[in-house]
């Protein structure tokens, strides 16, 4: 009998045994093509360069806690990463994973403003059908009913603003154009509302992952978000937790909507899951602020720094910007799009296929003309886990995609290695897992 808390204490998991590039290998040498691991195993399961790393700083300085010493590691990961990053983003602040980064973002958000003497900006907006984690404050800024439900009364007071989300709430009629713009424009309405005075941020994915299903917004929608925050005065925090780090194309997933935010979180691809780490990267601004003010970030984690895990980030960000994999990842992405429209583009229960990069999502529905999800009570998404896994595949399928309850999506996050004729194995998979389940 297993002692481990399970996710799901119902579920029987195969047990891990080894890595293969695009492939887990279980215990009883079945190969599973690894394209649903929420969008971490970028650069696959065995890069030599990267294993080399870990074991190199472990043997130098496995541990130092960052209130006595910094490293070499973290040190030089954090010039790597500026040296790439988009606008005026001048500092890291290293953290384990994705919601400690939105947490952080959320905190120093608060902090800027106590520190420039505007006391009374606290409240964050946000949209519905977001996900920015699963820490009390990331979780309230989060838009996933779902997620929030239970826990509603412990909740942080945040507001929740329309997504851009095409597919679904756009009307017919409107063009994408003035679409983007409408929602938008849902930012400034909401900042008036609740008095600019009170307002310190704006946090966002630039394409929304999990909880939508690799959904990004319309063309000028962002622009027109970093107007409103500069005219307003309201920091534009951006989460790229899932959809940065050269999945969407780019290494930065912002730079494909040519805006550049004040807070900017990282995780999962910055350590392609060799190591747990994330990051929060801000502007020059905020930081000096807290520089210039009360010299102290107050906020902190004990393994924030961590040698080892920024060592294996370094070596991964190496990989990603010397072997130009962003690139690859966006030439790959269009060949996986490609192959999904043919094979599912008139599938009677496949109502969008969309995304940027090797981040592709498919949105399930039991009307096709008319766009209606399937009823929540069939379980569609666990069903087509299921069935894939049992085909070697493992994608990441959810519920909610609507609303929190209603709607089903298949996420697709295939390592930027991935080669076309592993794309052809996955296509075959997916069409045989959904003609088992729909």
């Amino acid at each position: 009998m297993s002692h481990v808390f399970p996710r799901h204490t119902k579920a029987d998991l195969p047990v891990a045994a080894g890595g293969d590039g695009c492939y887990l290998i279980d215990a009883q040498g079945k190969r599973y093509l690894d394209c649903g691991d929420a969008a971490v195993s970028c650069l696959g399961h065995s890069n030599p360069a990267v294993i080399r790393a870990v074991q190199d700083q472990v043997e130098q300085i496995a541990f130092a806690h960052t209130g006595f010493m910094t490293s070499e590691p973290a040190e030089a990961l954090a010039d790597l990463l500026i040296e790439n990053a988009p606008g005026d983003l001048d500092r890291v602040y290293f953290v384990s994973g994705g919601s400690e980064a939105t947490e952080a973002a959320i905190k120093l958000a608060r902090q800027y403003y106590l520190e420039i003497g505007q006391p009374d900006r606290r409240r964050v907006i946000a949209r519905r059908q977001s996900y920015h984690g699963n820490t009390l404050g990331a979780l309230s800024a989060g838009g996933n009913a779902w997620r929030r439900a239970q826990f509603a009364p412990m909740l942080i007071e945040m507001t929740h603003i329309a997504p851009c989300y095409e597919y679904a709430e756009k009307p017919e009629g409107e063009s994408s154009q003035d679409y983007g713009q409408r929602v938008a424009n849902e930012l400034e309405a909401e900042i008036l509302r609740l008095g600019p005075e009170t307002v310190m941020a704006f946090i966002a994915e630039p394409v929304v992952g999990a909880t939508l299903g690799a959904v990004p917004a319309v063309e000028g929608y962002f622009k027109r978000i970093r107007d409103i925050c500069d005219q307003y005065g309201v920091l534009l925090i951006l989460d790229e937790v899932m959809c940065g780090m050269g999945r969407t194309g780019h290494l930065f997933a912002c730079d494909h909507d040519g805006v550049a935010p004040d807070i900017l979180c990282i995780a999962k691809g910055l350590g392609a899951g060799y190591q747990p780490i994330g990051a929060m990267l801000c502007s020059s601004r905020i930081f000096d602020a807290i520089r210039d003010g009360s010299g102290f970030f107050q906020h902190g984690h004990t393994y924030i720094g961590h040698p080892v895990a920024t060592a294996a980030a370094l070596a991964v960000v190496q990989e990603l910007t010397d072997r130009e994999l962003p690139a690859q990842a966006g030439l790959m992405g269009e060949k996986l799009q490609q192959a999904l429209q043919a094979e599912f583009g008139q599938h009677p229960n496949v109502g969008d296929i969309r995304g940027r990069g090797l981040f592709r999502g498919v949105e399930l529905v039991s009307d096709r003309d008319r766009k209606v999800p399937f009823d929540p009570g069939a379980g569609i998404a666990g069903q087509i886990k299921k069935a894939a896994m049992a085909e070697g595949l493992i994608c990441y399928p959810m519920s909610g995609t609507r609303d929190g309850r209603l709607g089903d999506h298949i996420l697709l996050a295939p390592p930027f290695i991935i080669e076309e004729h592993q794309i052809e194995e996955l296509i075959g998979k997916l069409s045989k897992a959904l003609a088992a389940v729909i």
